[in-house]
């Protein structure tokens, strides 16, 4: 057996689990979960149409690399939102289909990195476990990237030395930020390049929440983008991942994609090919449809506004927080430790949220999810403003016992 699987810590839903037992949530309220990032939006009817017309291709086996429409699709797509340069995107070489961003995200590691001579692969924290699970299981050592309020909740690249970012083979970056919304400018992401060139590491950008933002006049830059603004056309050393399951609410379709340095898609596609990593024919074509397709999009962002807007109006008295510019979440600080404010606030109230301390590792330089929580505004407006509700009188709840 693989003995890096001893080094796999329990996922934060598991722990969670663990945390709940033994907890009864009174029985007059119904429980609204704003623990998981699962879009609760109805996916686009469109999607389910494309796929159910499309059902003859289960008699097809499909192509590692995928049909030449989707990947044209994904490139136009590209190429219209991060204003990429006219065919700087070759759909042959520089993209290519995955099964959702999960499963691609760990798959690069496994492919890319050398266990030789102790590599680095480099993380922010808080982060998805995905990251850190992929770098155990390719033999890498992880680091972390403390993301706090004293740098914004962005990850402090600087407080690494030149020894880390030498031994560094793979860089993960989340932006909009998992959990704490927080975007990465085009300067930031620029400067990781240059990094990269001088280091000679890749940089894997997940950017599956890249269109969950608040203000339409601003949407978040991409890697690819900042790689193009800076002459780096070809996107050397450079791979964005984006998906459909935040973007048009279809998590249960597994389709997303990976673009960028052509040098680094040829050896990921020779080993998806041996992993038999395809994407379903008929799941092509429906995101072929869903690509294509932005209204379904732009109304989704209309109804994160409502939420956002709605929630912090409330909970922003009693609660350090602060309105993300993307992302479904929401990042607040705790008055308490943040597994026990969890558990009470089951007690309670029966709201679930996310223990931020599951998300993140301790380093020498603390633990940067420790006293916060996950929200997840997944859930329709009303059961969103109904949890707001209940977490604030909860936590006046607490303010009045530390008083008294």
């Amino acid at each position: 057996m693989n003995p890096n699987l001893s080094r796999l810590q329990p996922y934060p839903f598991e722990r969670m689990a663990k945390l709940h037992a033994g907890v009864t949530p009174p029985e007059q309220l119904g429980a609204i979960r704003l623990s998981i990032g699962e879009p609760k939006h109805p996916t686009p009817g469109f999607i389910a149409e494309a796929l159910i017309e499309h059902l003859h291709g289960l008699s097809l086996y499909p192509a590692t690399r995928g049909s030449l429409q989707l990947r044209e699709s994904i490139a136009n797509w590209l190429g219209t939102r991060f204003a990429l340069p006219a065919d700087s995107l070759d759909p042959d070489r520089q993209i290519l289909p995955v099964n959702g961003t999960r499963e691609a995200l760990f798959a690069i590691a496994q492919c890319l990195i050398d266990p030789a001579n102790q590599p680095l692969i480099l993380m922010p924290n808080p982060f998805y476990q995905i990251y850190e699970g992929a770098a155990l299981l390719a033999g890498a050592e992880p680091g972390f990237i403390n993301c706090t309020s004293a740098s914004d909740y962005l990850p402090d690249f600087d407080a690494l030395s030149d020894s880390d970012w030498d031994r560094c083979q793979l860089l993960y970056v989340c932006s909009p930020g998992n959990p704490t919304g927080r975007v990465l400018d085009s300067e930031a992401l620029q400067a990781l390049i240059g990094r990269a060139e001088r280091h000679d590491f890749v940089i894997v950008s997940d950017e599956c929440y890249s269109e969950r933002y608040l203000d339409e006049a601003a949407p978040p830059p991409g890697l690819l983008q900042a790689a193009a603004a800076m002459g780096n056309e070809d996107y050397k050393r450079c791979l964005a991942f984006h998906s459909l399951s935040k973007r048009s609410n279809a998590p249960g379709l597994r389709s997303g994609f990976v673009a960028g340095d052509a040098e680094l898609i040829e050896p990921f596609l020779l080993y998806r090919t041996y992993h038999g990593s395809a994407m379903p024919p008929a799941t092509q074509d429906a995101s072929i449809r869903a690509w294509q397709d932005e209204a379904h999009v732009v109304e989704n962002r209309r109804l994160y506004r409502e939420k956002f807007a709605a929630v912090t109006d409330i909970l922003s008295p009693v609660l350090d927080l602060h309105t993300p510019p993307a992302s479904l979440y929401l990042w607040p600080r705790t008055p308490i430790d943040d597994q026990v404010f969890a558990r009470q606030l089951l007690a309670e109230q029966n709201v679930i949220v996310l223990p931020g301390s599951y998300l993140s590792r301790d380093t020498a330089y603390g633990n940067p999810g420790q006293d916060h929580i996950r929200m997840a505004l997944v859930a329709p407006l009303d059961e969103c403003i109904d949890a707001a509700y209940r977490i604030r009188a909860f936590t006046e709840q607490l303010d009045v016992q530390e008083n008294t």
